[in-house]
């Protein structure tokens, strides 16, 4: 699963990170088409956040 920190109501999920990267990118091409169509200024950021996910075997609960 994939957020764009700009526009936190773009979420998108892959089968994999490199498909959601892909996807990611293609979403914010359209949010940036859209914005330029509205002539709204769009927002900027240069930071990047990426969190991965771990898989665990064996998930135990305290009692």
């Amino acid at each position: 699963m994939g957020q764009l920190i700009e526009w936190p109501d773009v979420i998108t999920e892959g089968k994999d990170i490199e498909e959601c990267r892909a996807m990611l990118r293609d979403a914010l091409n359209e949010m940036v088409l859209a914005y330029q169509m509205q002539n709204q200024e769009i927002p900027l950021g240069n930071s990047l956040i990426e969190q991965l996910p771990v898989e665990i075997d064996d998930v135990c609960q305290a009692a």
